[in-house]
């Protein structure tokens, strides 16, 4: 059994060798799948059919030989959603520092101002425009 398993990885080994592999559109393209084929559960054939060419571009992507051209398709994905995962990891860290660190908003410039979290009636200064405004932390 042991012989058998060290021949399956290094043949799966040499086969992938070359290989584009996976990245973030084939992940994204992969989540999509899956979710199709939830619909399809609900809609019917449609989004079965959907889910299926979706799964067969990932899989065409992660076995392709021709990394430069795959490699340009991540990039203008991960370019499209650049402003979107940016939004979603601002929101995300100011939800994980809520209990320590407040945001306030600079209303000369709108620059977003961290402040830490009970220390009283303090006095900020923005640090964009010099602009000082008192708020409660």
């Amino acid at each position: 059994m042991g012989n058998f398993m060290n021949n399956f990885r290094s043949k799966m080994y040499r086969f992938m060798q070359g290989r584009y592999g996976v990245d973030q559109f084939n992940r994204f393209l992969f989540g999509c799948s899956i979710a199709c084929l939830l619909l399809s559960i609900f809609l019917g054939n449609f989004m079965y059919l959907v889910a299926l060419a979706l799964l067969v571009y990932s899989y065409f992507r992660m076995l392709s030989k021709n990394s430069g051209k795959r490699y340009k398709e991540n990039l203008m994905y991960v370019g499209c959603t650049k402003h979107i995962r940016s939004f979603f990891n601002t929101w995300k860290l100011r939800f994980k520092e809520r209990k320590t660190h407040h945001i306030y908003r600079c209303k000369k410039c709108g620059q977003n101002i961290r402040v830490p979290k009970g220390k009283g009636k303090i006095c900020i200064t923005c640090p964009k425009c010099k602009n000082q405004f008192i708020k409660v932390s």
